[in-house]
Formats: C-alpha cells, structure tokens, sequence
C-alpha cells in the first residue's frame, strides 16, 4: 500500500496516478478491513491518500480494473510470508464462524497440531481453580509461575497461599532475573500432572461471568454499550450475571437517591468515610444528595478530619461498599440503569 501511495505517474489522462489507485483499493474494502491497513500508515501517507479518497468521483469499471491489475503488479513479486500462518488462518477462521466452530475446524486440517502448553492453559484459569493445583509447591516454582500471570489474577493467587510463605515468594519475584528454559518445562510438566491429577480426562471449566465482566471491564465504553444489550437479547439471565460482576464503584455515581439511600442504609460509617476520601469531592455530591443536609454536613465534617487514608484502606471500603451493592441488586432492592437495555 506504501508503494501505491509513493507513485505518482500517471499512465494517461484517464488513469489514476499511485495514491489515486490506492484510494480506489481501499474503497473498495469493508470497513474494518480498510481501517486496519489505514491505521498502518505514516502520517503524511494517511493525509495524502485520504485527499485522493475524497476527490475520487463516479469510478467506472475501467479504473477499478486498473487499480486491481497495478497491485496485483507490484505485489506478484512479494509472495507470503509464512510466519504464523497457522496463527493467521485461526484468525480467519474464527471472524468467520465464531470461536467454537473456528476450533473444530483447525483441530480437522491441523489434527497433529500442537495442543497448548499447561502453562498457556494456567494463564486462562481463575484463581479459585489454580491455587489448588499450586498450593504447597516451592516458592520459587510459583515465583516464576506467578510473573506470568495477568497481575490482578497473580495478586489473588498470592492472598490465597500461605500467609508465612507469601514474603518468600514476593522476594523472589523481585530477585527472580532470567529463567533457564528448563525450570520453565519443570514447571509446564508439574502444571500439566496437576491438572490431570485433579481434573482428570474432563475438561477444564475456563471461563464465565466474572471472566466475561472482567473483560468488558477493561475495556471501551462503547463495546460495553454495544455488547451487553445484545447479550441481554441472547440470554437475560446471564447478562444479570455478567452485570453484576461490572459493578465498580464509580458504577455508584449513577444510582438514583431511592437506591443510593438504600445502600447507605447498608454501608457503616467508617467505612463509607474511607471509600469517598478516595474520590473528588464532585463526586460525592451524589451519595450527599441520598443523605438529609444535617448528615451530609456531618459525613463532610468527618472526611475533612481524617486526615490521610492509606490507598490500600480506600480500595477496602470501596470494594465493601461494592460488595453491598451487588446484594442488593442481586436481591432487586437497587437498579442500575433506567432501562432494559441499559447498563452501567
């Protein structure tokens, strides 16, 4: 496509020059297509050949013709490159018939493939299911085991094992340097035995609401937006499931009075004290607003005279305060947006 865009001679008065036919073969794209080769171009590139796409006009049969035949030219001495071409077909595979189908279909045109490592098959495990098949091995195994984890999964690997052991292994995270491939099969091998040893032949549960949310989580607003309504058609059930896994504190600011109310009413005030000294003083207003002024004043009063709260103390009362919320969603006593399909 660089190419394309960096020649600019032109054939005749009815041909378009380099960035012109490059336009026409972006324009002919799907969307998602054209914008991943856009998103690939320097600046200067992505200027030039976005003037051409604008002033293109009618295109006739003729130049779409031409345009074709010049990339087919410049690109017929460049072949494909092989790597991970397994890696690309899944890919294809799976954006065209789903993850489930995808898979059945390499596992029959690859049948020798490779399965994936017990290691590969540890990073998608939750950590209620890993802990057990790790629990009493040395710190140093599960040293190197946990800096390979998603850190927020690492950290509650680490609270789940024992106490007087969890000193050792964060020390030998911190000291850990490089890893001999060998200790890295040690620990493949010792995962995969654990596995079979408490899991059998069944498959392993991967996976799940909580999982789901997690993702949803971390990502834009907008694919939350377009998402969950989509799932709450497939499944309500489960969209109530997933949605009560999203629940973060900044979720609260969105409450009305009526639940905010009935959520304080939950909530002690030690530790409602601790989770707003974590948030802008804007952004109180919604839970004072759920109060009489005499008891905001009061709440107000306490958070300026406590003084410096440890982060660690604040995530605690927000993660409590959260945690009343999910019951009393899941109980039906607040609601979180104005609507079905609506989610927060």
């Amino acid at each position: 496509m660089s190419e394309l865009l960096e020649s600019s001679a032109a054939n005749n008065a009815a041909a378009l020059d380099g960035a012109g036919n490059a336009a026409v073969m972006v324009m002919l794209l799907e969307d998602d297509q054209a914008a991943t080769i856009l998103s690939r171009l320097e600046p200067q590139e992505l200027r030039l050949l976005g003037e051409k796409m604008c002033a293109l006009g009618e295109i006739g049969p003729d130049v779409i013709a031409r345009a074709i035949a010049g990339f087919v030219a410049k690109t017929e001495k460049l072949g494909l490159v092989a790597h991970d071409r397994v890696g690309q077909v899944r890919s294809l595979m799976t954006r065209a018939v789903g993850d489930i189908k995808a898979d059945n279909l390499m596992r029959r045109i690859l049948p020798d493939a490779p399965a994936p490592s017990a290691l590969e098959i540890a990073r998608w495990l939750t950590p209620e299911a890993l802990v057990p098949l790790v629990g009493d091995e040395h710190p140093q195994a599960l040293a190197v085991l946990l800096v390979q984890l998603d850190p927020e999964v690492a950290a509650e690997v680490l609270h789940a094992l024992p106490q007087d052991i969890q000193p050792e292994i964060v020390h030998r995270i911190a000291t850990l340097g490089p890893v001999a491939p060998d200790a890295i099969a040690m620990l493949d091998d010792m995962i995969a035995r654990r596995i079979g040893e408490h899991h059998g032949n069944e498959p392993l549960k991967l996976g799940g609401p909580r999982e789901a949310a997690e993702i949803i989580n971390n990502s834009a607003k907008a694919v939350e937006k377009r998402v969950m309504p989509e799932i709450a058609k497939l499944d309500r059930a489960l969209a109530r499931e997933i949605e009560a896994e999203m629940f973060k504190f900044e979720h609260l600011f969105e409450l009305d009075p009526q639940s905010m109310g009935a959520l304080l009413r939950e909530v002690d005030n030690e530790t409602l004290i601790d989770a707003l000294k974590g948030i802008a003083e804007e952004e109180r207003e919604c839970f004072f607003r759920a109060m009489s002024s005499r008891a905001a004043d009061g709440v107000r009063d306490e958070i300026a005279a406590r003084g410096r709260v440890k982060l660690a103390a604040v995530v605690s009362a927000q993660k409590d305060v959260v945690a009343s919320a999910r019951r009393l969603a899941a109980e039906g006593v607040i609601v979180f947006g104005s609507g079905d399909d609506e989610y927060v």
